[in-house]
């Protein structure tokens, strides 16, 4: 099976990321997407990042009527700070007879060099990338890849940090939430401080 694996803190998860998902899902050749949950990064300050759970039972209530994409905790049992490159080992020692790939934006494409040993990540497995604005240059070496393949997804700039300053601020922003994930930062007065 071919599992490609969406990355991100999903705080919160939002209809942008589904989008994206599902797109990876319908139109590339991808059996499953796994939505992986990336922990608390204990050198960085914690501010508005959620707890793990919440942030993984906001990933499950959005994804559940969406029978190939799955939420993943797989990085809250690895070492801190996660690395891309332990992860993926991870997953092939546990999970031998699927294949992984990476879901990336372009954004993180051209930072892909700065990774670590992010050629090893290139030579075992492959990266779907969507289309991102971003004002950083192109890394014309790695776009060109074999193991890269560019995607045409639909551009969408919407963002979790928006999102949070935006319940802050009091607006109503429950169009970007998918309805059982709006339900539970409501309910739980998530953001709003």
């Amino acid at each position: 099976m071919k599992i490609g694996l969406y990355f991100g803190t999903y705080n919160p998860i939002h209809v942008g990321h589904l989008i994206i998902a599902n797109h990876m899902a319908e139109y590339a050749d991808l059996d499953q997407i796994w939505m992986v949950v990336t922990p608390h990064n204990p050198l960085k300050k914690k501010s508005t990042l959620l707890d793990d759970q919440q942030r993984l039972q906001m990933v499950f209530l959005a994804t559940e009527d969406y029978p190939k994409i799955k939420p993943s905790d797989i990085e809250f049992k690895l070492p801190q700070p996660s690395y891309t490159v332990i992860t993926l080992a991870h997953l092939q020692e546990k999970y031998p007879n699927h294949e992984f790939s990476l879901i990336m934006g372009e954004d993180n494409l051209k930072t892909l060099h700065k990774w670590r040993n992010y050629e090893v990540i290139l030579e075992n497995h492959d990266i779907y990338v969507y289309p991102r604005i971003s004002d950083e240059p192109e890394n014309v070496e790695i776009k060109s890849h074999p193991k890269i393949h560019v995607i045409d997804a639909p551009i969408v700039e919407i963002s979790s940090t928006f999102i949070r300053n935006n319940i802050k601020e009091g607006k109503n922003i429950q169009p970007l939430l998918p309805p059982k994930v709006w339900e539970y930062i409501d309910h739980n007065n998530f953001y709003k401080k």
